[in-house]
């Protein structure tokens, strides 16, 4: 088994959609389900398959994303670049954070427009894509 995507219910698709390209997501498909609702699919380029897929319904009215959703984290090669591309594209990341020291990795936040939290992630040099059991040894 694996994972294929996380799946977010949207209020404003267009206005997520331009959010989520903004942060670096291309669109890989829609699907239309009817009665006005419909998914897009994306992913970030490079990447073999989808990572993320908005659901709009909208008359479900506005997404409450509530106390259960804690947030996804993206990781980025240089923080830095990626902070300055978001910050020219209209975005508001927040300040960047060691929580591993100083020798750790460095992460910065974004909130989307439903309300939904980003985690955005440099890994230290040397450290491996991804998160392992090597992590927590």
């Amino acid at each position: 088994m694996k994972t294929l995507f996380v799946s977010y219910r949207v209020t404003d698709l267009d206005h997520s959609l331009a959010f989520y390209t903004a942060l670096g997501y291309a669109e890989l498909g829609r699907v239309d389900i009817g009665d006005g609702n419909s998914l897009v699919i994306l992913n970030f380029p490079g990447e073999p398959a989808a990572s993320l897929e908005l659901v709009h319904r909208p008359a479900g009215g506005p997404v409450d994303v509530g106390s259960g959703f804690d947030h996804l984290a993206i990781q980025v090669d240089t923080l830095a670049a990626t902070l300055e591309q978001l910050t020219d594209a209209g975005l508001e990341p927040e300040p960047v954070q060691h929580p591993g020291g100083p020798n750790g990795p460095k992460t910065s936040w974004l909130t989307d427009p439903d309300g939904y939290r980003i985690e955005l992630v440099e890994w230290p040099p040397g450290h491996p894509d991804g998160i392992t059991a090597a992590d927590f040894s």
